[in-house]
Protein backbone atom coordinates (compact mmCIF):
# COMPACT_ATOMS: atom_id res chain seq x y z
CA UNK A 1 0.00 0.00 0.00
CA UNK A 2 1.44 3.44 -0.91
CA UNK A 3 2.74 5.89 1.65
CA UNK A 4 -0.12 9.01 1.21
CA UNK A 5 1.87 11.21 3.54
CA UNK A 6 4.76 13.04 3.48
CA UNK A 7 7.65 13.03 6.30
CA UNK A 8 6.93 17.04 5.94
CA UNK A 9 3.78 16.62 7.28
CA UNK A 10 5.00 14.84 10.07
CA UNK A 11 7.23 17.43 10.53
CA UNK A 12 4.44 20.27 10.90
CA UNK A 13 2.58 18.11 13.28
CA UNK A 14 5.43 17.41 15.49
CA UNK A 15 6.42 21.30 15.47
CA UNK A 16 2.37 21.75 17.01
CA UNK A 17 2.73 19.22 19.24
CA UNK A 18 5.91 21.09 20.80
CA UNK A 19 4.98 24.63 20.37
CA UNK A 20 0.84 23.82 21.28
CA UNK A 21 -0.23 26.72 18.59
CA UNK A 22 0.23 26.64 14.96
CA UNK A 23 1.18 30.44 14.79
CA UNK A 24 3.81 29.03 17.07
CA UNK A 25 5.00 26.18 15.27
CA UNK A 26 5.16 28.63 11.99
CA UNK A 27 7.64 31.30 13.84
CA UNK A 28 9.85 27.94 14.90
CA UNK A 29 10.13 26.44 11.78
CA UNK A 30 9.21 29.06 9.19
CA UNK A 31 6.60 27.80 7.56
CA UNK A 32 2.98 29.78 7.07
CA UNK A 33 0.29 28.94 9.09
CA UNK A 34 -2.25 27.72 6.31
CA UNK A 35 0.69 25.56 5.10
CA UNK A 36 1.01 23.52 8.70
CA UNK A 37 -2.96 23.63 9.18
CA UNK A 38 -3.12 21.90 5.82
CA UNK A 39 -0.73 19.10 6.36
CA UNK A 40 -2.16 18.37 9.96
CA UNK A 41 -5.78 18.36 8.32
CA UNK A 42 -4.39 15.82 5.71
CA UNK A 43 -2.90 13.58 7.94
CA UNK A 44 -5.94 12.97 10.11
CA UNK A 45 -8.26 12.86 7.01
CA UNK A 46 -5.52 9.90 5.52
CA UNK A 47 -5.44 8.16 9.46
CA UNK A 48 -8.80 8.85 9.82
CA UNK A 49 -8.35 10.09 13.76
CA UNK A 50 -8.47 13.44 15.16
CA UNK A 51 -4.73 14.60 16.75
CA UNK A 52 -5.41 17.68 17.87
CA UNK A 53 -8.46 19.42 20.04
CA UNK A 54 -8.94 22.80 19.16
CA UNK A 55 -9.01 25.30 22.18
CA UNK A 56 -9.43 29.10 21.26
CA UNK A 57 -8.22 30.38 24.18
CA UNK A 58 -5.34 27.88 24.78
CA UNK A 59 -4.33 26.52 21.34
CA UNK A 60 -4.05 23.16 20.42
CA UNK A 61 -3.93 20.50 22.66
CA UNK A 62 -3.23 16.78 21.93
CA UNK A 63 -6.05 14.10 21.75
CA UNK A 64 -4.84 10.90 23.60
CA UNK A 65 -4.06 9.49 19.88
CA UNK A 66 -2.64 12.42 19.13
CA UNK A 67 0.10 11.58 21.66
CA UNK A 68 0.46 8.25 20.56
CA UNK A 69 0.66 8.74 17.20
CA UNK A 70 2.93 12.42 18.28
CA UNK A 71 5.57 10.00 19.82
CA UNK A 72 5.65 7.67 16.26
CA UNK A 73 5.96 10.68 14.51
CA UNK A 74 8.83 11.57 16.35
CA UNK A 75 10.71 8.43 16.03
CA UNK A 76 9.76 8.24 12.41
CA UNK A 77 11.78 11.78 12.23
CA UNK A 78 14.12 10.72 13.94
CA UNK A 79 14.88 7.65 11.87
CA UNK A 80 14.92 9.42 9.08
CA UNK A 81 17.53 11.72 10.18
CA UNK A 82 19.56 8.91 11.13
CA UNK A 83 19.26 7.83 7.14
CA UNK A 84 20.43 11.12 6.15
CA UNK A 85 23.25 10.89 8.61
CA UNK A 86 24.07 7.39 7.35
CA UNK A 87 24.51 9.24 3.25
CA UNK A 88 26.89 11.43 4.63
CA UNK A 89 28.78 9.38 6.10
CA UNK A 90 28.69 7.16 2.82
CA UNK A 91 29.60 9.99 1.34
CA UNK A 92 32.61 10.97 3.47
CA UNK A 93 31.03 15.01 3.64
CA UNK A 94 29.28 17.02 5.91
CA UNK A 95 26.06 18.59 4.60
CA UNK A 96 22.91 19.86 5.96
CA UNK A 97 21.24 22.93 8.71
CA UNK A 98 22.70 23.39 11.90
CA UNK A 99 21.48 25.74 14.18
CA UNK A 100 23.91 27.25 16.44
CA UNK A 101 23.16 29.60 20.07
CA UNK A 102 25.26 31.73 21.82
CA UNK A 103 25.68 33.62 24.44
CA UNK A 104 24.78 37.32 23.67
CA UNK A 105 27.78 38.93 25.43
CA UNK A 106 30.09 36.73 22.64
CA UNK A 107 28.04 36.21 20.36
CA UNK A 108 29.26 39.83 18.59
CA UNK A 109 32.79 38.88 18.98
CA UNK A 110 32.80 35.04 18.50
CA UNK A 111 30.22 33.77 15.97
CA UNK A 112 30.56 35.64 12.66
CA UNK A 113 34.45 34.50 12.46
CA UNK A 114 33.44 30.95 13.63
CA UNK A 115 30.37 29.99 11.38
CA UNK A 116 32.72 31.36 7.99
CA UNK A 117 35.51 29.13 8.83
CA UNK A 118 33.46 26.45 9.48
CA UNK A 119 31.68 26.77 6.63
CA UNK A 120 34.56 27.25 4.57
CA UNK A 121 35.95 24.11 5.72
CA UNK A 122 31.83 22.13 4.95
CA UNK A 123 30.85 24.63 2.29
CA UNK A 124 27.50 21.98 2.56
CA UNK A 125 26.78 23.06 5.81
CA UNK A 126 23.85 25.77 6.08
CA UNK A 127 24.61 27.38 9.55
CA UNK A 128 21.83 29.70 11.51
CA UNK A 129 23.16 31.70 14.51
CA UNK A 130 20.90 33.43 17.02
CA UNK A 131 21.61 34.72 20.61
CA UNK A 132 20.36 34.82 24.31
CA UNK A 133 21.44 34.52 27.60
CA UNK A 134 22.09 31.58 29.47
CA UNK A 135 18.65 30.34 30.78
CA UNK A 136 17.19 30.77 27.21
CA UNK A 137 20.47 29.37 25.42
CA UNK A 138 19.66 26.30 27.80
CA UNK A 139 16.10 26.39 27.47
CA UNK A 140 16.76 26.33 23.54
CA UNK A 141 18.73 23.20 23.55
CA UNK A 142 16.16 21.38 25.72
CA UNK A 143 13.61 22.18 23.23
CA UNK A 144 15.61 21.61 20.21
CA UNK A 145 15.44 24.85 18.88
CA UNK A 146 19.27 24.88 18.52
CA UNK A 147 21.56 22.29 18.06
CA UNK A 148 24.23 23.50 19.99
CA UNK A 149 24.85 26.40 21.79
CA UNK A 150 28.28 28.15 23.04
CA UNK A 151 27.84 29.49 26.77
CA UNK A 152 29.52 29.38 30.16
CA UNK A 153 29.54 26.70 32.54
CA UNK A 154 26.40 28.16 34.92
CA UNK A 155 23.83 26.14 36.12
CA UNK A 156 24.11 23.32 33.79
CA UNK A 157 21.05 20.95 34.11
CA UNK A 158 21.80 16.94 34.23
CA UNK A 159 20.38 16.50 30.85
CA UNK A 160 23.02 18.96 28.82
CA UNK A 161 26.39 18.20 28.22
CA UNK A 162 29.00 20.75 27.91
CA UNK A 163 32.48 20.41 27.12
CA UNK A 164 35.29 23.16 28.22
CA UNK A 165 36.97 24.53 25.77
CA UNK A 166 38.84 28.09 27.11
CA UNK A 167 39.03 29.84 30.32
CA UNK A 168 37.82 33.67 31.04
CA UNK A 169 39.31 35.24 34.12
CA UNK A 170 37.38 37.98 35.46
CA UNK A 171 39.46 41.55 34.91
CA UNK A 172 38.72 45.19 35.68
CA UNK A 173 37.78 47.28 33.36
CA UNK A 174 38.01 51.46 33.49
CA UNK A 175 38.05 54.02 31.45
CA UNK A 176 41.63 55.22 30.06
CA UNK A 177 42.25 58.32 32.57
CA UNK A 178 41.06 56.46 35.88
CA UNK A 179 43.88 56.49 38.41
CA UNK A 180 43.90 52.60 38.61
CA UNK A 181 44.17 52.57 35.13
CA UNK A 182 48.21 52.38 35.41
CA UNK A 183 48.03 49.59 37.83
CA UNK A 184 49.12 46.14 36.80
CA UNK A 185 47.09 44.54 39.57
CA UNK A 186 43.75 45.51 41.31
CA UNK A 187 42.01 44.41 44.43
CA UNK A 188 38.33 44.45 44.97
CA UNK A 189 39.29 46.70 48.54
CA UNK A 190 40.65 48.92 46.03
CA UNK A 191 37.36 48.72 44.04
CA UNK A 192 34.97 49.22 46.90
CA UNK A 193 34.07 52.63 47.38
CA UNK A 194 34.41 53.06 43.50
CA UNK A 195 31.21 53.29 41.07
CA UNK A 196 30.33 49.91 39.63
CA UNK A 197 28.96 49.65 36.22
CA UNK A 198 27.08 46.08 36.78
CA UNK A 199 26.97 43.71 33.66
CA UNK A 200 22.68 42.92 35.23
CA UNK A 201 22.17 39.42 32.88
CA UNK A 202 20.91 36.41 34.18
CA UNK A 203 23.75 34.10 35.80
CA UNK A 204 26.23 36.97 35.35
CA UNK A 205 25.08 39.66 38.26
CA UNK A 206 25.48 36.98 40.18
CA UNK A 207 28.82 35.56 39.40
CA UNK A 208 30.55 39.10 39.89
CA UNK A 209 28.33 39.88 43.01
CA UNK A 210 29.36 36.70 44.49
CA UNK A 211 33.23 37.98 44.27
CA UNK A 212 32.29 40.61 47.11
CA UNK A 213 30.44 38.73 48.89
CA UNK A 214 33.04 36.17 49.41
CA UNK A 215 35.40 38.77 50.71
CA UNK A 216 32.31 40.42 53.07
CA UNK A 217 32.42 43.53 50.99
CA UNK A 218 29.91 45.35 49.31
CA UNK A 219 30.37 47.25 46.02
CA UNK A 220 28.73 50.64 45.10
CA UNK A 221 26.45 50.05 41.93
CA UNK A 222 26.26 53.27 40.13
CA UNK A 223 24.69 51.74 37.38
CA UNK A 224 22.89 48.80 35.54
CA UNK A 225 23.01 47.35 31.96
CA UNK A 226 22.29 44.47 30.35
CA UNK A 227 24.22 45.21 26.98
CA UNK A 228 27.81 44.78 26.75
CA UNK A 229 28.48 47.63 24.20
CA UNK A 230 26.47 50.30 26.47
CA UNK A 231 28.43 48.95 29.63
CA UNK A 232 32.05 49.98 27.86
CA UNK A 233 30.50 53.26 26.60
CA UNK A 234 29.84 54.37 30.50
CA UNK A 235 32.88 53.35 31.53
CA UNK A 236 35.08 54.80 29.28
CA UNK A 237 32.78 57.97 29.92
CA UNK A 238 34.14 57.82 33.51
CA UNK A 239 30.71 56.54 34.97
CA UNK A 240 32.40 54.24 37.24
CA UNK A 241 34.45 50.35 36.49
CA UNK A 242 33.27 47.36 35.35
CA UNK A 243 34.04 43.77 36.32
CA UNK A 244 33.93 41.57 32.91
CA UNK A 245 35.16 38.25 31.48
CA UNK A 246 34.60 39.15 27.52
CA UNK A 247 37.49 41.04 26.42
CA UNK A 248 37.46 42.72 23.08
CA UNK A 249 40.40 42.62 20.84
CA UNK A 250 39.79 46.49 20.79
CA UNK A 251 40.31 48.78 23.67
CA UNK A 252 37.91 51.06 22.49
CA UNK A 253 34.32 51.30 23.61
CA UNK A 254 31.11 51.58 20.69
CA UNK A 255 31.57 55.64 21.18
CA UNK A 256 35.47 56.11 20.60
CA UNK A 257 36.28 56.45 24.26
CA UNK A 258 39.76 55.04 25.55
CA UNK A 259 39.27 51.72 27.83
CA UNK A 260 42.11 50.27 30.30
CA UNK A 261 41.89 46.18 30.92
CA UNK A 262 43.60 45.55 34.47
CA UNK A 263 44.08 42.18 36.25
CA UNK A 264 41.47 41.69 38.75
CA UNK A 265 44.01 40.26 41.80
CA UNK A 266 42.71 37.14 44.08
CA UNK A 267 41.87 33.45 43.12
CA UNK A 268 38.36 33.92 41.49
CA UNK A 269 36.94 31.35 39.63
CA UNK A 270 37.25 32.41 35.99
CA UNK A 271 34.14 31.43 33.67
CA UNK A 272 34.65 28.46 31.35
CA UNK A 273 33.11 29.17 27.95
CA UNK A 274 32.26 25.98 25.72
CA UNK A 275 29.86 24.19 23.41
CA UNK A 276 26.78 22.82 25.14
CA UNK A 277 24.65 20.32 23.51
CA UNK A 278 21.71 17.94 25.02
CA UNK A 279 23.04 14.52 26.14
CA UNK A 280 22.79 11.90 23.33
CA UNK A 281 24.78 8.30 23.00
CA UNK A 282 24.90 10.05 19.45
CA UNK A 283 26.06 12.84 17.67
CA UNK A 284 25.37 13.50 14.23
CA UNK A 285 28.37 13.83 11.55
CA UNK A 286 27.10 17.72 11.32
CA UNK A 287 27.17 18.53 15.13
CA UNK A 288 30.23 16.58 15.96
CA UNK A 289 32.46 18.25 13.30
CA UNK A 290 30.69 21.88 14.34
CA UNK A 291 32.10 20.35 18.13
CA UNK A 292 35.58 19.41 16.72
CA UNK A 293 35.83 23.24 14.72
CA UNK A 294 35.15 24.60 18.22
CA UNK A 295 38.23 22.70 19.80
CA UNK A 296 40.65 24.27 16.84
CA UNK A 297 39.13 27.49 16.80
CA UNK A 298 38.87 27.98 20.75
CA UNK A 299 41.37 27.92 23.25
CA UNK A 300 42.88 29.74 26.48
CA UNK A 301 45.39 30.94 23.74
CA UNK A 302 42.97 32.37 21.35
CA UNK A 303 39.20 32.94 20.89
CA UNK A 304 38.00 34.74 17.79
CA UNK A 305 37.44 38.05 18.29
CA UNK A 306 38.83 38.36 21.51
CA UNK A 307 42.13 39.84 23.32
CA UNK A 308 44.50 37.02 25.10
CA UNK A 309 42.72 37.06 28.66
CA UNK A 310 44.12 39.78 31.13
CA UNK A 311 45.80 37.67 33.79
Amino acid sequence: MPLRFSLRQLEYFVAVGEAGSVALASERINVSSPSISAAIAQLEQEFGIQLFIRRHAQGLSLTPGGRRFFQEARMVLDQAEALHDLASDIADHVHGPINIGCLVTVAPLVVASLRRSFEQEHPNARVSQCAAHQARLLEMLQLAEIDVALTYDLDIPQDIDFEPLAELPPYVMVAAGHPLAARSKVTLEDLQDEPMILLDLPRSREYFLSMFQSRGLKPKIAERTSDLPVLRSLVANGYGYALANIRPSITVAPDGGALEMVALDGDFRPMTLGIAMVRSERRTRLVAAFQEHCRSQITNQHIPGMAPPVR
